[in-house]
């Protein structure tokens, strides 16, 4: 927790994510107010102590700090600019945004905010409900490091933080993060489904694998998911293939040859064509699964 005085926070965007990242910032002694589009799921907050607001830019106009974990780049603009929320931050405050965006719109923010008198800071997260909940997530900060010095206490009842360049750069961390999350789960899936498909148990060969250079938090978890057939949402199939669009779209505006990335993009793609779009994205296992009649 952080042992500075408590600061004004707004949260905007109550969801997976935003719940637990408001209630945390709660339990720290900061005054949060909190907004969401549907303010029921905001409602069990107020036991946190936070404050809910029917719009947007009412939680807004008292904050030093506004915290943003809305759906997408759209979403984030038009909360910002076309509800008003923008135009009501006190000049002087700073917006955290931690949705998942393209760079592109991370950068657009940042000018239009900054016209505004308004810090910005692009923000994105890794470690899905679990670290929001345990305040162990990644975040990715991209803007100018005195802000990010100012958002530290933030980042501090939240996760680990890292500053990892200008208006755009943590966005393009958080990508590079997806890319490689989405490419490894489908690694993981189709190596234990080939594996079983020849006759080998899948669960020991999950456990013969662990701890050698195949290794990784993804055949840890995911892999673990796999073999239980456990496929409830913690980050969905299709945020995760919105992601890989969001990479595919960035790397054709910097001229960078993606094929590894466009290849998952198909998979997860065709994966939500076939009802699977709510599971979490290690259901890209049933995809795979499918494909070589397997249950």
């Amino acid at each position: 927790m952080t042992a500075t005085s408590p600061l004004q926070i707004a949260v905007l965007g109550i969801g997976m994510m935003g719940l637990p990242i408001a209630r945390r910032l709660c339990e720290a002694g900061h005054h949060v107010h909190v907004w969401n589009r549907t303010r029921a799921k905001a409602e069990p907050l107020v036991a946190a102590g936070a404050t809910v607001h029917s719009q947007a830019a009412d939680a807004v106009r008292q904050a030093d700090i506004i915290v943003g974990m809305l759906e997408n780049g759209p979403v984030v603009g038009d909360v910002l600019f076309a509800q008003g929320a923008a135009q009501a931050m006190r000049k002087g405050s700073l917006f955290i945004d931690m949705a998942s965006i393209q760079p592109r719109e991370a950068r657009d923010h940042a000018a239009r905010l900054g016209e505004m008198g308004i810090a910005h800071l692009d923000a994105p997260v890794s470690g899905g409900t679990v670290g929001a909940e345990a305040g162990s997530l990644a975040i990715m900060a991209g803007g100018k490091a005195a802000d990010y010095q100012r958002a530290l206490p933030v980042f501090a009842v939240l996760g680990r933080p890292t500053h990892v360049g200008p208006h755009g750069a943590g966005q393009l961390a958080k990508l590079a993060n997806q890319m490689i999350v989405g490419i490894t789960i489908g690694a993981v899936a189709e190596a234990l489904l080939f594996a079983a498909k020849g006759g080998a148990d899948m669960a020991k060969v999950r456990e013969a694998i662990a701890g050698g250079f195949a290794d990784s938090r993804i055949l840890q978890l995911h892999g673990q998911r796999m073999v239980e057939r456990d496929f409830a949402p913690r980050g969905r199939m299709s945020m995760q293939l919105k992601d890989m669009r969001n990479a595919l779209t960035t790397a054709q505006e910097i001229g960078f040859d993606a094929p590894v990335t466009a290849l998952f993009e198909t998979l997860y793609a065709q994966g939500v064509e076939h009802g699977l779009g709510e599971l979490d994205h290690s259901g890209l296992f049933v995809e795979l699964a499918s494909r070589n009649a397997m249950q």
